[in-house]
């Protein structure tokens, strides 16, 4: 579909924040505290939870895009 097409070339141009010090407060010692195969497991939770959140801001970005194009054409009726 065109709008992905349209998200995913511009998804570059999107600034990402670093962790907030509160994840980084909780995750740091929590991690440090796991053995090798929970921190696997920890990790692809970690993966599980960026790849909803990134789909998440995908579904986001098209109903906005939709959105505006709506507005748009009610200014230009």
């Amino acid at each position: 579909m065109m709008i992905d097409m349209i998200y995913n070339l511009r998804v570059g141009d999107i600034l990402s924040d670093e962790f907030s010090d509160e994840f980084n407060k909780l995750c740091v010692p929590f991690e440090k505290s796991l053995s090798e195969e929970q921190i696997d497991i920890f990790h692809k939770i970690l993966d599980c939870v960026s790849d909803t959140a990134a789909a998440e801001m995908r579904a986001a970005y098209k109903v906005g895009f939709k959105d505006g194009l709506i507005l748009m054409r009610d200014v230009q009726e």
